[in-house]
């Protein structure tokens, strides 16, 4: 999130996309609530379902799955053609005045660069045109033809109100009053915000459904602002944590980006690579100094710090294309831990396929799950085949983990706070955390590699791997490390400011010489003196803005809204009282005599002491960056309205599904040109012939995921036993389907079954003059535990977002027919 939970309740428009807000993250759901019963806030659910965030909406929106950015878009173009957009916002805090390269060009669902064979563009065509100083050329009046702001208005002149209705099979008056409603927070005295899930990010797409949000907000001034942002709900407790620390194949902790074999062949070359503007530029101080909590002494500037044992990727290592290589036999073992791809992955055909190839498995979880036992015969897994254990030549072995409460440690949740827990009690027999797996798996290594004098052995015997002997604080000291801290004295002006030993209280004390090491640098101060993320000191009611600044520790550097430079004018008063956030305090007293700071009621993220008419410098952390200038982290110091560093164009597009019952309204590119599909025997694309229906997947309050964890427990196996699906009563008519009875979904990949819950939470739409039938199904069964049932994402397709390459499980195409 760009926001927080909390800061939820400021907001005075709500809408909700792509989520089911109020069934899977009750918790955070109050502060939705709060907003609409003290603030007054309007909410709104759009959404194919009627589901019980609709049922507390002030208005459903109902719209065909894989449509948001055909609806979005045509918010974008319903802003611009009606003039009701924040201007000063726009033309000084965004990239609108900047002026593109003249060789840039869309044409029929196509943006320039186009390798169709290879299904990818190259984006030279769409940077920003330079002048003779090099820099980029802007018009402040964004009169210019080939301006950002000129280039948008014609891109979305397309998404006009009854195109927008014929893709999405919205109702025309519906579509004009989420409009109207977000259009009034262009006014810096009201903001709204944007939730979404999954049901945005499993998308051939899904990146830019969320960027076509973020653009709205932007037109809208409702960046940095309370009550305003983008806020992603993650998808379980700690995917936030996760993503931070690298458990994305293409990323180092703290989003510092993995090397490329051949583009990296040393740190010079991986760091000169990097932004030569914004904040960024103090990478190499952060990289320098993860490399130093890796490998400790081992890392000097004469061996690069050890940048040479870092893994260098060849191109995609996704968790789909790691399966396809599974199936191929390029991979001989795997370790599931807390993972569980039978269940969870999509194409369950394709994860089979992949496992049985396999020379050794490793399941860790709190129960023997899907994964553990996929080559056992199961006639209730969905696959259209029992599976024949025999030809299966993986040896599974199964350790069992401790649950949360069996163990301390920390939770980043969707608004960036790193909460921590204690433990519960003690976990039974040998189950053991995942921490205390991960150490002695590590020590084991380094006993197996001892005395090795094979450079290719290096990485494992030099790794820093003292964590203690006593399990219990094995959390603390891991966090302490991720923390970071001085290796020798920290010098500023010649001077210590942090001592060698000491925790580092932020990562501006982080240094490129090899004196500071830290495992994440968003992190730094997490636990510098004491542990942070165990701090409780909650606002007293009616106190601020729901800062919070007490309780626990939010990245970066404690701020809980960022960009919040943005809630400013340029002279640096606040844009609106009623949304300020922080503000210039031009009389203020530093540390070193000197006048002038940011203060507030947030954690500035900015500049703490750079004045709001500072020039662009040069030197310092912020280079390039001038006191106008609120999105830090871009070189530009401005959002983007466009944005050339995606895979799939620098404006979003509407495209359907891979798998679709429709052409494309807006142009002859019917699906994404860049669309990644796994080629692959297991994965063959369905047609509307054979799978005439949309079919979307979703969660239910009662089970998680996959449902290992909660479909073993059995009063959470009572309330939902069995798998279900929802189809409206005019298609179960059609079929002659009644409520409870077993029926048969099937796609291009295989075949399922399931009980019929006929309902009038789903409607058939007209989409370009169709009739378009859609069902909704739940996806957390499987063939272990107490309650049991088909796996969903049997019928799920191998198809990626070509940016970062999630599956679209979120429209697809299936069969439907009475009987099991």
């Amino acid at each position: 999130m760009t926001n927080h939970f909390i800061d939820m309740k400021n907001a005075d428009v709500i809408v909700i996309m792509g989520s089911n807000f109020a069934e899977n993250h009750p918790v955070g759901f109050q502060w939705v609530m709060e907003a609409v019963e003290k603030n007054n806030a309007l909410l709104i659910h759009v959404d194919p379902r009627f589901t019980r965030t609709s049922a507390v909406a002030h208005k459903h929106v109902p719209m065909r799955s894989g449509s948001d950015i055909a609806f979005l878009g045509g918010m974008i173009n319903h802003l611009l053609a009606g003039g009701k957009i924040d201007r000063d916002y726009v033309a000084n805090y965004t990239n609108a005045p900047f002026i593109i390269s003249d060789k840039y060009a869309f044409n029929e669902g196509v943006f320039s660069g186009l390798d169709a064979e290879k299904r990818s563009y190259n984006p030279e065509s769409w940077q920003y045109e330079k002048g003779p100083d090099g820099k980029p050329k802007l018009d402040p009046t964004l009169k210019h033809p080939r301006s950002v702001f000129q280039l948008l208005k014609a891109h979305y002149s397309r998404y006009d109100i009854e195109t927008v209705v014929k893709i999405t099979g919205t109702r025309k008056e519906d579509v004009l009053f989420v409009y109207d409603a977000m259009a009034s927070t262009s006014v810096p005295d009201r903001s709204g915000f944007f939730a979404y899930a999954m049901g945005w990010t499993q998308h051939s797409n899904g990146v830019q459904h969320i960027r076509t949000a973020a653009m709205i907000q932007l037109l809208l001034g409702n960046m940095g602002v309370p009550g305003g942002g983008i806020n992603a709900l993650r998808g379980h407790a700690n995917v936030q944590g996760a993503t931070d620390l690298a458990v994305l194949f293409h990323d180092l902790p703290g989003y510092l980006g993995l090397p490329a074999q051949g583009a990296h062949a040393n740190l010079k070359e991986y760091l000169d690579k990097g932004p030569k503007a914004g904040f960024w530029v103090n990478r190499p101080a952060f990289v320098v100094s993860l490399l130093k909590a890796w490998y400790g002494d081992a890392a000097r500037k004469e061996n690069d710090f050890c940048f040479d044992y870092l893994p260098k990727s060849k191109g995609e290592h996704s968790f789909q294309q790691a399966f396809n290589v599974m199936a191929q036999g390029k991979i001989k073992g795997a370790v599931c831990l807390g993972q569980n791809p039978m269940g969870a992955g999509p194409n369950a055909g394709q994860m089979f396929a992949g496992l049985s190839k396999l020379d050794w498995l490793v399941s860790v979880d709190f129960f023997v799950n899907e994964t553990a036992e996929f080559w056992k015969s199961n006639p209730t897994g969905g696959l259209g085949h029992k599976a024949d254990p025999a030809a299966i030549k993986a040896e599974v072995f199964v350790f069992p983990a401790a649950t949360v409460v069996e163990k301390s440690g920390s939770f980043t949740n969707s608004g960036r706070w790193i909460q921590w827990h204690e433990q519960g009690s003690k976990s039974p027999g040998d189950a053991k955390t995942d921490a205390v797996f991960t150490i002695r798996l590590g020590r084991e290594l380094k006993k197996l590699y001892a005395g090795s004098a094979e450079k290719k052995d290096r990485p494992i015997l030099d790794m820093t791997w003292d964590y203690g002997e006593k399990e219990e604080e094995i959390p603390a000291r891991v966090l302490k490390e991720i923390n970071g801290y001085a290796v020798k004295d920290v010098l500023k002006d010649g001077k210590a400011v942090v001592k060698a030993g000491e925790q580092l209280p932020s990562f501006i004390f982080m240094r490129d010489d090899g004196s500071t090491a830290g495992g994440c640098w968003i992190y730094t101060g997490v636990f510098a003196k004491e542990n942070k993320a165990a701090s409780r000191k909650a606002d007293k009611p009616g106190e601020g803005i729901g800062s919070n600044l007490g309780w626990s520790f939010a990245w970066p550097a404690n701020r809980r809204i960022l960009y919040n430079r943005a809630s400013a004018d340029l002279s640096g008063k606040p844009r609106s009282d009623r949304k300020k956030v922080i503000w210039w305090d031009a009389g203020a007293v530093n540390p070193d005599g000197k006048k002038g700071k940011w203060a507030g009621l947030d954690v500035p993220d900015f500049g703490a002491t750079m004045a709001p008419d500072a020039k662009p410098s040069d030197k310092g952390l912020f280079v390039g960056i001038g006191g106008m200038h609120p999105f830090i982290m871009n070189p530009e110091g401005r959002g983007r309205l466009f944005a050339a560093a995606l895979k799939d164009g620098p404006f979003p597009e509407h495209y359907e599904p891979v798998e679709t019952p429709v052409d494309n309204v807006l142009s002859k590119q019917k699906s994404s040109p860049v669309a990644k599909i796994y080629k692959s025997d297991k994965n063959p694309i369905g047609t509307p012939d054979k799978y005439p229906y949309v079919l979307t997947t979703y969660r239910l309050t009662e089970h998680h995921l996959a449902g290992a964890m909660t479909r073993n427990l059995p009063w959470l196996a009572e309330l939902m036993p069995n798998l279900f699906f929802e189809i409206s009563k005019e298609l179960a008519s059609e079929l002659g389907i009644k409520p409870g009875e077993m029926c048969t979904i099937s796609s291009a990949r295989g075949a399922i079954k399931a009980q019929a819950c006929v309902t009038d939470r789903l409607k058939p739409m007209t989409i370009a003059g169709r009739k378009v039938h859609e069902i909704g199904l739940p996806w957390h069964w499987g063939f272990k535990g107490i309650a049991v049932g088909d796996v969903a994402n049997t019928l799920v397709a191998s198809v990626g977002d070509p940016n970062v390459f999630i599956q679209e499980s979120k429209a697809l195409l299936c069969d439907v027919k009475k009987g099991g």
